[in-house]
């Protein structure tokens, strides 16, 4: 049982679970313990052993009752089809079946030879058991374990009916056929019997593995393709992306105690590490918490060509609250105006939906500059990060480089994200090489792998 325990784990991190090789073996001791034969009480078991939240302890439930709730092969569920109930013989008429095949069996070889053949005096006695172990070895033999496209499952069964050896079924349904025999179509009856449950075990199988991939091959297109580009009905995938983005930053860069000198004495540590010296506390260590926490100023173009881009931008960084608490926005066209007081008023897409119908228009980065001066440049200090969102394209204005020079002045850092390719800097009305030399760091931003990536560093920075 360890191959399913195995399967079991790697179905855990095809939907995003974490479990480590120490986990692993955890979760393989749990089994041994508990054995598998109380189905609810392994399932309990295995969620303390491997899941670290709610959210995975759900996971870890929902794929638990489809790896380990499988029906044994010939079992319908309630609302089965009638297609395929007819397609299963009944077991009162399974002697008398066998009867006539067997006396067929002296007239046509190809008979006699499927007759000898354990898959079908498994069909004829209807031993769902051990057809249910068939059918899992023949799996198993055909690598059913990597299903993950559904053009696919046609290939899969195909393999499984030959692993199986449907072969001597098709060679005497071949035979019957040619003489035109009355038993053709009772042994047609259970070669289909068997293809139906070969397609029905591919089909859950394909949904078992194939669910997680899918969703890690469709975040991983999403991921790359340009923001401005996404169609609307994508949208809901692509913020549970962000979110899911976000927390994973999170984890990574959550604020971890750092030793100091004055504080709340660790009184924990201090008497481990004074167990070497018979309890004598020869050092101290203490606890305290920073309270220069960095503040982040955003500033994001809401005008046609760049509003989808400020969106996830902005998006992103208010998922991040718990490591980035302190963020004011900015969203600007023709003017700016400061719109923190929308994200803490309404949820984020709201707020966004707002700032974009307020401060949407054609772009004037000169004024908006003004406004960012009268409004926040007094609060830059050497602990803020300015990020500034757009495509630098002015319409031909005044650009106010001399602003821009005084927020590199006073700020940490500057970062300018440009939804525009490298190649398109500075041509046209585009002033962007100019903003540039007002920058400590300058980077193409047009899909969310950019985004995560650059956030990413902006949170190493701001340890």
């Amino acid at each position: 049982m360890q191959s399913a325990l195995t399967g079991f784990i790697q179905l855990l991190r095809s939907h995003e679970l974490r479990v480590s090789p120490a986990e692993t073996l955890d979760a393989m001791a749990v089994a041994s313990t508990l054995g598998y034969a109380d189905r609810e009480r392994l399932r309990d078991g295995l969620a303390l052993s491997l899941a670290k939240s709610a959210r995975e302890e759900a996971i870890l439930l929902r794929c638990f009752d489809q790896y380990f709730g499988r029906e044994l092969a010939g079992e319908k569920p309630s609302a089965a089809t009638p297609a395929a109930s007819e397609a299963a013989p009944a077991p009162d008429q399974d002697s008398e079946d066998a009867r006539q095949l067997q006396d067929g069996a002296a007239e046509f070889p190809e008979l006699a030879e499927a007759l000898q053949s354990p898959l079908l005096q498994q069909l004829l006695e209807d031993n769902r058991t051990e057809l249910s172990l068939s059918l899992g070895q023949a799996a198993a033999a055909t690598g059913l374990g990597n299903i993950r496209m559904f053009t696919q499952k046609g290939q899969y069964t195909r393999r499984m009916l030959d692993a199986l050896g449907e072969e001597t079924l098709r060679r005497a349904v071949v035979a019957l056929e040619q003489a035109d025999s009355p038993l053709l179509e009772l042994l047609k009856g259970y070669r289909d019997h068997l293809r139906q449950q070969v397609r029905e075990y591919v089909e859950r199988e394909y949904l078992l593995n194939a669910q997680g991939h899918n969703r890690q091959f469709m975040d991983d297109i999403l991921r790359r393709t340009r923001l401005n580009q996404l169609e609307q009905r994508y949208m809901d995938e692509v913020r549970e992306l962000v979110r899911k983005m976000a927390r994973k930053l999170a984890a990574r860069h959550s604020r971890k105690p750092k030793v100091q000198k004055r504080g709340q004495l660790d009184m924990g540590r201090t008497l481990r590490r004074g167990i070497a010296h018979d309890g004598i506390m020869f050092h101290t260590y203490w606890r305290k918490v920073r309270r220069d926490k960095p503040q982040i100023l955003a500033l994001c173009d809401v005008s046609g060509s760049v509003a989808a881009y400020a969106k996830f931008l902005l998006l992103f960084l208010y998922s991040l609250q718990d490591v980035l608490p302190r963020v004011r926005s900015f969203a600007f066209s023709s003017h700016l105006g400061e719109i923190s007081d929308l994200f803490r008023e309404h949820p984020v897409e709201k707020a966004i939906e707002l700032a974009n119908w307020r401060y949407g228009g054609a772009t004037d980065y000169g004024r908006s500059l003004e406004d960012f001066a009268e409004l926040a440049l007094a609060d830059v200090s050497s602990s803020t990060t300015v990020i500034v969102l757009g495509d630098a394209r002015n319409n031909g204005g005044d650009p106010k480089l001399e602003i821009m020079q005084g927020i590199y002045q006073r700020a940490r850092r500057v970062i300018w994200l440009n939804p525009e390719s490298r190649r398109a800097w500075g041509s046209g009305d585009s002033e962007m090489l100019r903003y540039q030399s007002a920058c400590h760091f300058a980077a193409e931003c047009n899909n969310l792998q950019q985004l995560e990536r650059i956030i990413d560093q902006l949170l190493r920075l701001n340890h």
